[in-house]
């Protein structure tokens, strides 16, 4: 091989490799920061009010946050940041415990359902009859 034509490879080779790292600079790699339980809402669907501590465990799992310190409640929260996201996803579940059963559920991932007295159908006014006459 001539000594021009190892040059020519040098700098080709050069100038292919200074034309990667440049086009590599636009490209950032964005971390997945997932924390928490992820729950799917038909498992969080199951749980009801008159379950038990062991029946909850059994379906959604260890609670991320248990507090020692008040045992009649149990935090699943869920947060998810990163790759090309608008802005993280953040869920949470909350359940009440008293005596070992559940008496109440949050959920931050439900809409607030319509009040069942406003959505059931009025009855009809009747008209009003009067005794005195």
């Amino acid at each position: 091989m001539t000594p021009w034509r190892r040059r020519l490879r040098t700098v080709t080779f050069g100038a292919l490799l200074m034309a990667a790292l440049f086009g590599a600079q636009g490209c950032v790699y964005r971390l997945m920061v997932q924390q928490g339980n992820f729950l799917q809402p038909k498992d969080l669907d199951r749980v009801t009010v008159g379950m038990t501590k062991v029946q909850v465990r059994a379906l959604l799992g260890t609670p991320m946050v248990a507090d020692p310190f008040q045992s009649g409640r149990w935090d699943y929260v869920y947060y998810l940041a990163g790759m090309r996201l608008q802005k993280p996803i953040q869920r949470q579940f909350t359940v009440f415990f008293e005596n070992d059963k559940v008496v109440r559920i949050d959920r931050s991932d439900k809409q607030p359902e319509k009040n069942a007295e406003s959505a059931a159908p009025q009855p009809a006014a009747t008209p009003a009859t009067d005794s005195t006459g």
